[in-house]
């Protein structure tokens, strides 16, 4: 069974729950694992590098390699 399938049979399934208490456990376990999820993917940077991207931002300004704020507005305006 692929993933469609099983979510879809999920979903079926969960829509026939008639119990609060088990509805309220999912709930409870979801926000527990899209917490996990997210502090995986929230990685912070270390002071190296951080400062090792000041450091290369203000390289990129002074030799004028910058993109202005109307420019890029501009261009976003393109994606739709």
């Amino acid at each position: 069974m692929d993933l469609q399938t099983r979510k879809i049979s999920f979903v079926q399934e969960f829509l026939n729950l008639q119990s609060e208490e088990i509805i309220l456990q999912f709930e409870k376990l979801l926000r527990r694992e899209k917490k996990k999820i997210s502090s995986k993917e929230l990685n912070p940077m270390t002071l190296e590098e951080f400062n090792s991207r000041i450091d290369t931002s203000l390289e990129d300004s002074g030799k004028g390699r910058l993109t202005e704020s109307s420019e890029l507005l501009s261009e976003i305006e393109k994606w739709s």
